[in-house]
């Protein structure tokens, strides 16, 4: 009899906790970013703003400023001008400074690296957490998020996107983000912004896909070419075999 109710219970909550999903995921779908590695316009914005506002927290451990600054046509001068602080050299990958105990005391958790998120979760995960923050006076940053329920990164891009309050259901279902005040970006110009860190950081998850798709298209060329000649080769051989 207690199995019975145990296994009801838990089938009753899972059940539940599939529906929040699906009405989150539902939500979600409306959030797919555009991406594109080729686009060095995007890229160059986009590790400028991933610099200004998430590298005071999370590190790209496995990404080297110096690769990051050729691969994306940026001058070292302006790079280390620019984009360089706490008297790192160019040549050092993109860790910071915060140590984990004081991560711990101020956000209960270390703030995880990012180098390989946007093949871990994907590049709509990103973008999705980045568009999807909501006030929530019930946890201790004043926000909580879609993508991440409960997430203790703080809202550093309010002051851009402006407040969203949620929309739930009869059920408490979340169905909708409603703005209710406006940041210092509009909403064309804040999604640009989330995409372009968005972007950033799909790149930054395999920096050598860049110098793979630049001689792609030559590689193929090549095989094209080889194929066109072996196959007249090929005839010339066996024009007198019968």
């Amino acid at each position: 009899m207690k199995k019975n109710i145990l296994v009801i219970f838990l089938v009753f909550f899972t059940t539940i906790n599939l529906a929040y999903s699906a009405e989150k995921n539902k939500l979600l779908l409306k959030y797919k970013s555009t991406t594109s590695i080729n686009n060095k316009a995007s890229l160059q914005r986009g590790a400028k703003y991933y610099v200004n506002y998430c590298s005071g927290c999370h590190s790209l451990k496995y990404m080297r400023m110096s690769t990051l600054a050729e691969d994306l046509d940026i001058d070292e001068a302006i790079f280390s001008k620019n984009l360089l602080f706490n008297n790192k050299k160019i040549g050092e990958t993109m860790t910071i400074s915060m140590n984990e105990k004081d991560a711990i005391e101020w956000f209960n958790a270390v703030p995880p690296d990012l180098s390989l998120t946007a093949r871990s979760k994907g590049a709509d995960y990103i973008y999705s957490k980045l568009n999807t923050y909501y006030e929530d006076d019930l946890t201790a940053t004043g926000y909580n998020n879609i993508a991440l329920p409960n997430t203790s990164m703080p809202n550093v891009l309010a002051n851009l996107q402006g407040e969203q309050k949620v929309i739930v259901d009869s059920n408490n279902y979340p169905i909708e983000l409603e703005k209710i005040s406006n940041g210092s970006l509009s909403d064309v110009e804040y999604n640009q912004l989330t995409n372009d860190i968005t972007n950033f950081l799909v790149y930054v998850s395999e920096p050598a896909k860049l110098k793979r798709y630049s001689i792609g298209f030559w590689v193929l060329m090549f095989i094209f070419i080889f194929t066109i000649i072996s196959y007249f080769t090929k005839k010339e051989f066996w024009k007198d075999v019968k």
